[in-house]
């Protein structure tokens, strides 16, 4: 009796870890079907920590500029106001607690004027790269899915405007402007006009590759129409590779748009801007360095951090990299 039972428990064992396994097993199967590209990408662009801190800083300089109007000029005075009766007492005036960036050489806080800064340099870096984006999607997908004739055209016409240097035709078409056409909307036009050269072949040669994709053949013998099997199948596996240039060229179109500011050909008074605080500060650099300094650094970190986060969106998107 007592073999029996040993045998009989053994065997109880036996089963118990069977059953273990096959739930480990199979808990691992359906964790592998709940698992999708976004998903996966999401796991590893958490642990790209120089990526989550670009991120941060981001959302922080988006924040600050969006609440502006709550507290800047309630706590450090109108930016964009000149008091000429004070003005000497109050100019060029080092950091403080009432004035943490100093004062420029009009009396106004220079905190207040880089916080508004971000508003402009924020809105032409979102604004015109969503529009070189939309342009240049829209015309790679029609070349890269239509081929044919329609290709040869566009594909000419990118290639025309990607022959030019991005910055000095930006510059030149900026110098034709009369004064008072110069602004926001004029910069942002030029920047996406001479912008969505890199977006059109990018998306193009995407939409090559998977447009023979047999999900797609599949969709074509169904019966499917062409814009059907173009915004339903194709743009969205072929749009991956466009989101990450999209992300570094809002850092691009800051550039774009503070160096053309510099020049005095961008945004123009009373519209503040980093690369026209740079410029108006230039003059004290030798004995008011922060008023050069604390735009630059606005530029720089902002700049960089779009940078940095297209890099870990594009790491993350990459399904060849290990987690």
């Amino acid at each position: 009796m007592s073999g029996f039972s040993s045998d009989k428990s053994k065997g109880d064992v036996k089963s118990t870890s069977f059953e273990a396994k096959s739930d480990s097993s199979s808990l691992f199967e359906d964790e592998q079907k709940t698992r999708t590209l976004w998903g996966d990408a999401l796991r590893k662009f958490r642990k790209n920590y120089l990526a989550m801190a670009a991120l941060a800083w981001i959302f922080i300089v988006i924040l600050a500029a969006v609440t502006a109007d709550l507290w800047v000029p309630q706590n450090f005075g109108d930016p964009t106001l000149i008091v000429t009766e004070t003005i000497t007492e109050t100019r060029l005036q080092p950091s403080s607690a009432e004035h943490p960036f100093g004062t420029d050489d009009m009396g106004r806080d220079l905190f207040g004027r880089v916080i508004y800064g971000a508003r402009v340099s924020l809105a032409v870096g979102f604004i015109s790269a969503a529009l070189a984006f939309t342009v240049g999607v829209f015309l790679g997908s029609i070349a890269g899915y239509f081929g044919k004739w329609l290709d040869a055209i566009i594909m000419r016409f990118t290639d025309i405007v990607l022959s030019f240097p991005y910055i000095l035709l930006a510059i030149l078409v900026m110098a034709l402007l009369p004064q008072e056409a110069r602004g926001v909307w004029s910069v942002i036009i030029v920047i996406s006009v001479f912008g969505w050269g890199q977006f059109s072949r990018l998306f193009r040669s995407s939409v090559l590759t998977i447009k023979e994709a047999d999900y797609v053949l599949a969709a074509k013998a169904l019966g499917a129409s062409s814009w059907r099997i173009m915004f339903r199948h194709i743009l969205p596996n072929a749009v991956v590779p466009a989101l990450v240039v999209a992300t570094m060229t809002v850092g691009a179109a800051i550039l774009t748009e503070s160096a053309l500011s510099f020049l005095g050909l961008g945004i123009q008074p009373p519209d503040i801007s980093w690369g026209r605080m740079i410029d108006d500060g230039r003059t004290f650099l030798t004995h008011q360095p922060q008023l050069v300094i604390y735009p630059g650094l606005a530029i720089l970190t902002t700049v960089l951090s779009f940078m940095l986060l297209g890099d870990g969106v594009r790491d993350a998107l990459d399904t060849k990299s290990k987690d």
